[in-house]
């Protein structure tokens, strides 16, 4: 457990104190200088409480006491120390008052800390004023500068008051800088003292004999006239009018800038200031002047978005500086962004007329996006983009163009043509400046932004692209013909640097592409037109003899992203034969042993659902690999690998003679072969076995279990790997089990109702066994739900993916659970599959429906309404649907148009058996519902395996779990870590949760930490090892854990607030489905800087008797975004022993 900044108070203040004693002065500053870092760490934690001061071992108050201390050496360094540590002392405090500055909601952190942690405020005044009183100028002005810090307490005292006021007519001019700051940072507190520094600021300014440094100080002191509305308004209007009156082009640029921080906190200022600033616009007026007030629009308008006072005046303004060509390029990118943040502001509401004249205004920014000068054209073009297609649609809505074609296609070009431009006039086309590359991608996120907004332009891009593709393949083509045919003083176009900037630039292309196609996929626009114009893309650059391999066979595979979702598409292209292509280009890329981009390219396979390819990439890294750990990662990805290409080839029986005979470019390939389906005596495939497919499937998930297993390092480092192959495995034996279920009711099937009644019993064994599966496999979709919610940091598309998954789970469970929504079957209207995870007893029907149900929220509204029907009142409807973590809400998009088919088959199904059942007898009931419920579940799995299935990309990302550790202590100081109570009592708990293997940058933006403690009567531990009731390290296998998704799916209803808590609101107890008692206490935490929680809770085990019991425990944090993530435990949970009672 991480000590916090409290505990270590008391070793701070004596290391501190033993460098202060020390001969050598730059130790002094070294350790002054550490301990400013170590104030600025304490500071923003909260202060401990009576419960963390007994976990540490704290007297409470001790904290403030060493605070105190560590203050008044700091200040009594200052008083008797040499220059260099008096200017260490003043750097610490400046320091945290810019930090304050620039984080506004951190300001009464620091208040917090200096007023209620430190008790002599006088103590610290009185030594700096030592130093004011006897130290020469420096260390005057130094003192002044800490007094300003200070300026929290130091503003109540009325002789430091004195001091600054005084030392503002000082002959020293460093000196009055200082007491300027020290009487500017008074003024942000103090409305009384602002106005006394008012009315001298003015008498200083008037003065002739105030210095032009002193004047140029004093106008930034304007800037902190913010204490009260009436003070900034009388500061701004003495400032316009020192402005008016001064000639000094210095001071008015600094008066500019003070005045526009002024209104920017004080809105009601900003139509005057915007109007002060248009004049200084005017071209009569110098260019620093001109820059000057430009600056200021940005600050106002772009950087605190305070557009309420705009106009058509500050429009054409900034657009006539666009026509200014004489003008700096950093002025009109300037006046562009400014153009930027006020078009978005004000173009829903202008007015029809004014957007006539804006229509002219389009042409100068087309005008200023084809400049040779790209900073000005990205501006513009950023322009175009942002305004395009709100612009477009209000000029359709209104019957008027606003130029000549849609504008959302015109930008576009606009786009492409510099895009062109940054290759074309290249007379090195190696080069590898970094700076073109950014451009690029900065020119491909507009194209992207566009066409997430307009999909119908996915073809129009995609064409173009592919133009541009072709004439860079033309562009190279030549330039080898010039290096073969020239001297040899010609570029050497085979060199490496080449190579970089080919593979370079066509990889961000590649990137753009799969991710336009992503949107498209999104909005559910990829036809056969885009289908070919990706197609003519991958050929155009195939073309090109000198791009390297790696290069050729991710584009290749771009082919095989269209046809994920598309099963149009998918049979009518012959996806095998595109894998073909592209294993032609991995095998050539293999022999340059280019391992690296061959692995990255195996990942891309994988993850685009090409298994033979990554089959192939995998098996061939395996043999290059040195180390073990290694060695074992690309077995196990062999592995898995192969048996989804096992299964994608046993299921597409028609595509297989397209693979006969290709499948000999290795060993591994070859034996591909072998899962071939033959043909009947008439010539045609026959069916596959599924339930061997299936079953085979699940003996190499649980190989590649097995074979990430042996590695010393996986018990956390593979964690994601390993449960996710478990959940992998976990659904295709399910998925087995349901088939050879489906084989054993075939072989027993009966033709006739006659034969009913002898076959009823053994037809309801499999009927229940269909349910037991079904409820297996919902509780796999909970399971998927978690792991996507327990890695901080996933990926959007990882998390999509999963969130497939856990939908297909849901699908199989529903159509396995026919039998559920049929009450009227024989001996079987009164079963009920009980679950744990929810003490009210529903029937599975409603559990099945509610999670289809919660997972079509933002995907079919019409699919969701025939499934409340089936729900009915039976049904618990006030369940809330709504209430899904945000890591697995799936929206709509071609990937899951396959999976929407097969659960509108099965509902329209299930209504339509319904309907007909009505009326019908019991026998006949019987022999309907399982015939057609059969049928109906075959039929689903042979759809499902239809569907590639896809790995998420977060799969490939093997840094350290991201989990928490939890600290438990007695709250009775005697004996903090035996924890023990007596029969019939409660148990009181100090908590700690502490955050592990996260980056500084997430735990600051976590705002709850929840952790939920889970102890039965069951837990109770064997007699021989109640002394043993330290926390260990847990061994991370949360697969393997009988509660852990119905613990989560507690702790999230708690979170959401959807749970049903107790008067308490943190701990409950209660019985489960076996009688066994539970405890459970739910806690929250605030987290500091460190990801680290106190808390404290009591557990209710006055019901459990005599013996030691081990609690588990579960976690979870919310974050700035209000996204959930669980959290893995990374200890174990505490021992509690019930001790018997000795009465003497």
């Amino acid at each position: 457990m991480d000590k916090i900044s409290a505990a270590c108070a008391m070793e701070w203040s004596i290391q501190l104190d033993k460098a202060l004693r020390s001969n050598n002065p730059a130790r002094a500053v070294e350790a002054i200088l550490q301990t400013g870092s170590r104030l600025e760490q304490w500071r923003q934690e909260p202060e401990a409480t009576k419960s963390v001061c007994s976990i540490f071992g704290l007297v409470p108050g001790e904290d403030r006491l060493f605070a105190n201390t560590i203050l008044l050496r700091l200040a009594e360094a200052f008083q008797s120390g040499d220059k260099n540590i008096r200017l260490s002392v003043v750097r610490i405090f400046l320091k945290n008052r810019r930090y304050d500055r620039s984080k506004k909601n951190k300001k009464q952190t620091r208040r917090a800390f200096l007023n209620g942690r430190v008790r002599n405020h006088e103590e610290l005044l009185r030594r700096v004023k030592v130093v004011f009183d006897t130290g020469d100028i420096e260390s005057r002005a130094m003192a002044l500068v800490l007094f300003g810090c200070w300026a929290d307490f130091a503003k109540d005292s009325a002789e430091i008051r004195y001091l600054v006021l005084s030392s503002m007519v000082s002959s020293y001019v460093l000196e009055v800088k200082a007491s300027l700051f020290a009487a500017g940072c008074f003024c942000e507190l103090a409305d009384d003292f602002a106005s006394v520094i008012l009315e001298m600021l003015v008498n200083m300014m008037a003065s002739l004999e105030t210095l032009p440094a002193v004047r140029l100080a004093g106008a930034s002191v304007f800037t902190r006239m913010v204490c009260s509305y009436s003070v900034s308004s009388r500061a701004y209007k003495t400032g316009v009018k020192l402005v008016s009156d001064s000639s000094e082009e210095n001071f008015i640029i600094s008066m500019l800038v003070s005045l526009s921080k002024l209104v920017s906190k004080s809105t009601g200022l900003i139509s005057e200031q915007v109007d002060l600033l248009l004049s200084c616009l005017s071209q009569e007026n110098t260019l620093q002047l001109r820059l000057t007030a430009l600056r200021c629009l940005h600050l106002i308008f772009v950087k605190e978005g305070c557009c309420s006072s705009v106009n058509m005046h500050v429009t054409k303004t900034l657009f006539s500086i666009l026509d200014e060509s004489q003008l700096p390029s950093v002025m009109q990118c300037g006046a562009l962004q400014i153009l930027h943040k006020i078009l978005l502001y004000t173009l829903p509401n202008l007015p029809s007329f004014e957007m006539l004249e804006f229509a002219r205004m389009l042409a100068i920014l087309e005008n200023a996006s084809q400049s040779p000068i790209m900073s000005k054209s990205l501006a513009a073009l950023r322009v175009l983009t942002d305004v395009s297609n709100k612009l477009w649609a209000r000029a359709e809505s209104e019957s008027f163009a606003v130029c000549s074609s849609p504008l959302p296609s015109r930008v576009i070009s606009l786009i492409m043509a510099q895009l062109s431009s940054l290759v074309k006039p290249l007379p090195d086309p190696c080069q590898t400046n970094s700076r073109i590359f950014q451009e690029v991608k900065s020119l491909l996120n507009l194209i992207l932004q566009l066409v997430g907004e307009n999909p119908d332009l996915g073809v129009m891009v995609l064409d173009e692209i592919s133009s541009f593709i072709e004439y860079f393949v033309n562009l190279n083509e030549s330039f080898v013909a010039i290096g073969q045919i020239g001297s040899s003083g010609i570029l050497d176009f085979e060199g490496e640097k080449c190579k970089v900037f080919r593979s370079k630039l066509l990889f961000n292309i590649h990137r753009f592409v799969a991710a336009c196609l992503q949107n498209l996929n999104e909005a559910r626009a990829i036809t056969t037109n885009v289908f070919d114009k990706v197609k003519l893309l991958v050929e155009h650059l195939h073309h090109g003899r000198v791009f390297d391999c790696y290069t050729h066979t991710i584009y290749s595979l771009l082919l095989h992203s269209c046809l994920v979702g598309n099963m149009d598409i998918f049979h009518m292209e012959h996806p095998f034969k595109q894998e073909l292509a592209t294993l032609e280009h991995a095998s050539k890329m293999m022999s340059e042993s280019d391992n690296w981009h061959a692995y990255k390219a195996g990942i891309y396979a994988a993850c685009q659902g090409a298994w033979i390819t990554a089959t192939f990439i995998f098996a061939q890294l395996m043999t290059r690999v040195q180390s073990d750990s290694c060695y074992c990662w690309f077995k196990s990805l062999v592995q898995f690998s192969y048996s989804e290409a096992k299964v994608r080839l046993s299921v597409l029986a028609k595509q297989q003679s397209i693979l006969a005979g290709s499948l000999d470019i290795n060993e591994l390939l070859a034996s591909f072969k072998d899962n071939l389906v033959g043909q009947d005596a008439a010539g045609n495939n026959s069916e596959p076995n599924y339930r061997d497919v299936l079953v085979g499937a699940y003996h190499n998930q649980c190989s590649s279990i097995e074979t990430l297993e042996r590695v010393d390092i996986s018990r956390k480092a593979f964690c994601f790997q390993r449960w996710f192959f478990a959940l992998r495995a976990k659904f295709l034996g399910a998925a087995g089990e349901i088939l050879e279920v489906l084989d054993t009711s075939k072989e027993e099937n009966f033709s006739n109702i006659i034969e009913v009644q002898n076959s009823a019993l053994p037809n309801l064994k499999h009927l229940k066994k269909f349910t037991q599966l079904s409820f297996r496999l919902k509780r796999l979709a909970k399971e998927l739900d978690l792991i996507s919610s327990s890695f901080i940091g996933m990926d959007g598309e990882s998390s999509k993916t999963i969130a497939m998954l856990a939908l297909d789970c849901s699908v199989l469970a529903f159509t396995a659970g026919f039998p559920l929504f049929f009450p009227n079957l024989p001996g079987y209207k009164n079963s009920r599959t009980c679950d744990h995870e929810d003490s009210q007893q529903n029937y599975l029907s409603s559990m099945l429906l509610q999670d289809l149900i919660g997972r079509l929220l933002h995907i079919d509204s019409e699919i969701r309404v025939d499934l409340c029907l089936l729900l009915g009142n039976g049904g618990h409807t006030e369940k809330c649907f709504h209430r899904q973590c945000r890591n697995h809400i799936l929206t709509s998009g071609h990937e899951v148009r396959d999976i929407l088919n097969i659960i509108r088959n099965a509902v329209s199904t299930m209504i339509r058996l319904q309907s007909e059942t009505n009326g019908m007898q019991i026998e006949a009931i019987m022999f309907h519902v399982t015939k057609n419920g059969l049928e109906l579940l075959l039929d689903t799995i042979k759809k499902w395996l239809q569907i590639p299935f896809l790995i998420p990309k977060y799969f490939f990302n093997t840094r350290p779990l991201i989990g928490s550790e939890l600290f438990v202590f007695n709250t009775d100081t005697r004996n903090q870590n035996q924890i023990s109570v007596l029969p019939g009592f409660q148990v009181s708990l100090n908590l700690c949760l502490q955050l592990r293997n996260a980056s500084p940058e997430f735990s600051l933006q976590l705002n709850k930490l929840y952790c939920l403690l889970h102890c039965r009567v069951s837990f109770r531990r064997p007699s021989g090892s109640e002394s043993n009731n330290q926390q260990m390290e847990w061994d991370s296998h949360p697969w393997e854990s009988e509660d852990m998704v119905e613990m989560n799916e507690k702790l999230f209803d708690y979170v959401t607030e959807c749970a049903i808590k107790s008067n308490h609101g943190k701990r409950f107890w209660e019985n489960d489905i076996n009688d066994d008692q539970i405890a459970n206490g739910v806690v929250c935490f605030e987290p500091n800087s460190k990801g680290q929680g106190f808390s404290n809770c009591v557990l209710d085990v006055s019901h459990f008797p005599v013996g030691s019991y081990r609690v588990k425990w579960y976690s979870c944090c919310i974050d700035n975004q209000g996204s959930y993530w669980s959290l893995l435990p990374l200890n174990s949970g505490p021992v509690f022993t019930v001790r018997q009672s000795h009465v003497n």
